[in-house]
């Protein structure tokens, strides 16, 4: 039976915490940063935890 693979661009944007939350960064943060205001870009900093219902969906695809 094959293995499943890891899918690499999940991979890069989901972590998987030590409770088994998953960890994602808000996207917005790499380009035309001169235009957002400071308040913006210091909420953009903060990581979140994803929802209940897409956890077990960002898992699987990361294989944790």
């Amino acid at each position: 039976m094959g293995k499943i693979k890891t899918h690499k661009a999940a991979a890069k944007r989901f972590s998987v915490t030590a409770n088994g939350k998953v960890k994602i960064n808000p996207c917005g943060h790499r380009h035309n940063l001169g235009l957002k205001t400071a308040k913006r870009k210091r909420k953009l900093r903060t990581a979140g935890v994803l929802s209940a219902s897409m956890t077990p969906t960002a898992r699987k695809m990361i294989q944790q």
